[in-house]
């Protein structure tokens, strides 16, 4: 484990460097476009950190991000539907702590991967049926892919864009949706001895720089053309999934 408080005795001061602005322009993005920077900071974080740490940290940090904005928002939450996703994503994270036990480093960089290609180039996920039942089942199903494949935004937002509300709600529930899967996640992995205690000072870096980054999108919001951005974005994402199965290759 890192000894050093600034962790440059694992990790070099450039990789450092890199997560930090990492994350400050993946929030930019974020706030811009509303979804996808998650996805981006996961492929960044998977080039560069141990295969077993890429999950949870990359949980540490979206629920700093999601959280803080679930906080301001609290009174746009939609708490009927929270009330049946939270049982759900507890059950989903349960059902893959079991799993995750076993699962080889080169499973891991095939599973974000595979969810990196799936977000930008997979098909639209069919309707979902909304209620106590579909939305505990969704909340089920988006945790346990969580565990594995990091970065499940896109997922939770096509259920909660059903919903079919004023932004605000949507927007709201949303991030108190994520920040519940997140802290559930993060408690899988703090159970199964994957002890985080060390890698704080890097985590809240990039909170801190994540929040930069928020709030300088939101500045940037009304400023920003999309027509082509969307294809370099996915065209980068793609880049980062190959390097990814190649590195999954290279473990065999």
């Amino acid at each position: 484990m890192p000894s050093s408080w600034f962790l440059f005795d694992a990790i070099p001061a450039d990789i450092f460097a890199l997560l930090t602005l990492s994350t400050a322009f993946t929030f930019f993005f974020t706030a811009c476009f509303g979804i996808g920077g998650g996805v981006m900071l996961l492929g960044v974080m998977a080039q560069v950190l141990p295969p077993q740490l890429i999950i949870p940290l990359h949980g540490i940090v979206q629920l700093g991000s999601n959280g803080g904005r679930a906080v301001l928002g609290w009174r746009h939450i939609e708490w009927r539907l929270i009330a049946a996703f939270f049982p759900g994503a507890i059950l989903g994270a349960l059902l893959g702590s079991f799993v995750l036990v076993a699962l080889p480093p080169s499973v891991m960089y095939f599973t974000i991967a595979a969810f990196i290609l799936y977000s930008c180039w997979g098909p639209k996920l069919p309707k979902m049926v909304l209620g106590t039942l579909g939305t505990l089942t969704a909340g089920a199903i988006t945790t346990f892919i969580s565990l594995f494949a990091g970065a499940t935004g896109p997922l939770v937002a096509a259920f909660i864009k059903q919903l079919e509300v004023d932004r605000f709600r949507t927007v709201a529930t949303f991030v108190m949706a994520m920040s519940l899967q997140h802290s559930a996640k993060i408690v899988v992995f703090e159970g199964m001895g994957v002890s985080l205690d060390d890698w704080w000072p890097l985590l809240i870096c990039m909170i801190l720089s994540g929040t930069i980054g928020t709030w300088a999108g939101f500045k940037m919001l009304k400023r920003v053309a999309d027509k082509h951005f969307h294809i370099a974005f996915n065209l980068v994402l793609t880049l980062l999934a190959i390097r990814l199965i190649w590195q999954a290759f290279s473990q065999w």
